[in-house]
Protein backbone atom coordinates (compact mmCIF):
# COMPACT_ATOMS: atom_id res chain seq x y z
CA UNK A 1 0.00 0.00 0.00
CA UNK A 2 1.60 3.48 -0.91
CA UNK A 3 1.67 6.02 1.47
CA UNK A 4 -0.99 8.35 -0.12
CA UNK A 5 -3.68 4.89 -0.26
CA UNK A 6 -3.07 4.45 3.35
CA UNK A 7 -3.71 8.41 3.87
CA UNK A 8 -6.71 8.28 1.75
CA UNK A 9 -7.89 5.29 3.10
CA UNK A 10 -7.45 7.13 6.61
CA UNK A 11 -9.64 10.00 5.56
CA UNK A 12 -12.67 8.19 4.13
CA UNK A 13 -12.80 6.19 7.00
CA UNK A 14 -12.67 9.44 9.30
CA UNK A 15 -15.59 10.87 7.22
CA UNK A 16 -17.79 7.98 7.20
CA UNK A 17 -17.47 7.85 10.98
CA UNK A 18 -18.61 11.48 10.68
CA UNK A 19 -21.12 11.48 8.09
CA UNK A 20 -22.55 8.61 9.00
CA UNK A 21 -22.81 9.00 12.38
CA UNK A 22 -24.33 12.16 12.08
CA UNK A 23 -26.84 10.20 9.39
CA UNK A 24 -27.73 7.55 11.92
CA UNK A 25 -28.29 9.60 14.72
CA UNK A 26 -30.72 12.61 12.32
CA UNK A 27 -32.60 9.90 10.61
CA UNK A 28 -32.81 6.51 12.44
CA UNK A 29 -32.21 6.78 16.51
CA UNK A 30 -34.09 10.51 16.48
CA UNK A 31 -37.35 9.26 15.44
CA UNK A 32 -37.40 6.38 17.43
CA UNK A 33 -36.18 7.88 19.98
CA UNK A 34 -39.28 10.48 19.89
CA UNK A 35 -41.56 7.91 19.06
CA UNK A 36 -40.31 5.20 22.35
CA UNK A 37 -38.97 7.51 24.48
CA UNK A 38 -40.37 10.21 27.81
CA UNK A 39 -38.49 12.86 27.32
CA UNK A 40 -36.43 12.63 30.76
CA UNK A 41 -35.15 9.41 29.48
CA UNK A 42 -34.26 10.44 25.84
CA UNK A 43 -32.48 13.63 27.11
CA UNK A 44 -30.23 11.32 29.48
CA UNK A 45 -29.70 8.66 26.15
CA UNK A 46 -28.47 11.93 23.81
CA UNK A 47 -26.43 12.79 26.76
CA UNK A 48 -24.84 9.35 26.77
CA UNK A 49 -24.69 8.91 22.43
CA UNK A 50 -22.84 12.22 22.14
CA UNK A 51 -20.63 11.22 25.30
CA UNK A 52 -20.04 8.28 23.10
CA UNK A 53 -19.89 9.56 19.61
CA UNK A 54 -17.51 12.74 19.72
CA UNK A 55 -15.03 10.37 21.11
CA UNK A 56 -14.90 9.26 17.57
CA UNK A 57 -15.46 13.10 16.05
CA UNK A 58 -12.52 14.21 17.71
CA UNK A 59 -10.20 11.06 16.16
CA UNK A 60 -11.99 12.37 13.16
CA UNK A 61 -11.47 15.90 13.40
CA UNK A 62 -7.67 15.06 13.97
CA UNK A 63 -7.16 12.36 11.48
CA UNK A 64 -9.13 14.40 8.10
CA UNK A 65 -7.04 17.34 8.48
CA UNK A 66 -3.45 15.07 8.85
CA UNK A 67 -4.84 13.15 6.19
CA UNK A 68 -5.88 15.45 3.78
CA UNK A 69 -3.10 17.97 3.89
CA UNK A 70 -0.45 14.81 3.21
CA UNK A 71 -2.58 13.95 0.47
CA UNK A 72 -2.88 17.69 -0.62
CA UNK A 73 0.81 17.61 -0.71
CA UNK A 74 1.55 14.04 -2.15
CA UNK A 75 -0.95 14.64 -5.13
CA UNK A 76 -0.53 18.45 -6.39
CA UNK A 77 2.53 18.88 -4.34
CA UNK A 78 1.52 21.94 -2.71
CA UNK A 79 -1.47 23.72 -1.31
CA UNK A 80 -1.87 26.76 -4.17
CA UNK A 81 -1.40 23.65 -7.24
CA UNK A 82 -4.77 22.02 -5.82
CA UNK A 83 -7.97 22.47 -7.76
CA UNK A 84 -10.47 24.66 -6.38
CA UNK A 85 -12.76 21.52 -5.10
CA UNK A 86 -9.87 20.46 -2.82
CA UNK A 87 -10.10 24.21 -1.53
CA UNK A 88 -14.02 23.86 -1.12
CA UNK A 89 -13.91 20.98 0.53
CA UNK A 90 -11.07 22.40 3.09
CA UNK A 91 -12.99 25.14 3.88
CA UNK A 92 -16.10 23.43 4.69
CA UNK A 93 -14.38 21.40 7.26
CA UNK A 94 -13.23 24.26 8.83
CA UNK A 95 -17.45 25.46 8.76
CA UNK A 96 -18.17 21.54 9.92
CA UNK A 97 -15.37 21.72 12.77
CA UNK A 98 -16.86 25.28 13.91
CA UNK A 99 -20.53 23.75 14.14
CA UNK A 100 -18.99 20.81 16.24
CA UNK A 101 -17.07 22.91 18.46
CA UNK A 102 -20.13 25.09 19.06
CA UNK A 103 -22.14 22.23 20.29
CA UNK A 104 -18.91 20.21 22.48
CA UNK A 105 -18.05 23.30 24.16
CA UNK A 106 -21.21 25.26 24.42
CA UNK A 107 -24.44 23.49 23.86
CA UNK A 108 -23.29 20.04 25.02
CA UNK A 109 -22.43 21.82 28.79
CA UNK A 110 -26.25 23.20 28.16
CA UNK A 111 -28.08 19.95 27.83
CA UNK A 112 -26.55 18.26 30.96
CA UNK A 113 -26.79 20.54 33.51
CA UNK A 114 -30.64 20.73 32.19
CA UNK A 115 -30.44 17.08 32.95
CA UNK A 116 -28.33 17.07 36.27
CA UNK A 117 -31.22 20.07 37.80
CA UNK A 118 -33.80 17.73 36.40
CA UNK A 119 -35.25 20.78 33.71
CA UNK A 120 -36.66 18.84 31.04
CA UNK A 121 -38.20 21.64 28.75
CA UNK A 122 -34.69 23.81 29.49
CA UNK A 123 -33.08 20.08 28.66
CA UNK A 124 -35.41 20.03 25.30
CA UNK A 125 -34.73 23.10 24.13
CA UNK A 126 -30.62 22.71 24.19
CA UNK A 127 -31.03 19.38 22.24
CA UNK A 128 -33.15 21.29 19.67
CA UNK A 129 -30.51 23.71 18.98
CA UNK A 130 -28.13 20.93 19.19
CA UNK A 131 -30.41 19.07 16.46
CA UNK A 132 -30.20 21.91 14.17
CA UNK A 133 -26.72 22.11 14.37
CA UNK A 134 -25.49 18.38 13.57
CA UNK A 135 -28.71 18.56 10.37
CA UNK A 136 -26.70 21.63 9.71
CA UNK A 137 -23.19 19.86 9.78
CA UNK A 138 -24.85 16.64 7.75
CA UNK A 139 -25.85 18.56 4.82
CA UNK A 140 -22.31 19.88 4.39
CA UNK A 141 -20.94 16.24 5.33
CA UNK A 142 -23.16 15.59 2.56
CA UNK A 143 -22.33 18.03 -0.01
CA UNK A 144 -18.32 17.22 0.93
CA UNK A 145 -18.61 13.52 0.17
CA UNK A 146 -20.63 14.23 -3.28
CA UNK A 147 -18.16 16.73 -3.70
CA UNK A 148 -15.22 14.23 -3.19
CA UNK A 149 -17.14 11.59 -4.99
CA UNK A 150 -17.96 14.03 -8.51
CA UNK A 151 -14.12 15.46 -8.49
CA UNK A 152 -13.22 13.58 -11.62
CA UNK A 153 -15.88 15.51 -13.01
CA UNK A 154 -13.93 18.73 -12.39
Amino acid sequence: MTAFALLYSFHVLAAVIWVGGMFFAWMVLRPAAVSELAAPERLKLWAEVFRRFFKWIWVAVLVLPISGIGMWHMRFEGLDAAPRYVHVMAGLFLVMLALFLRIQWLLLPELKRAIAAQNWPEGGTALGKIRGLVGTNLLLGLLVVALASARPLF
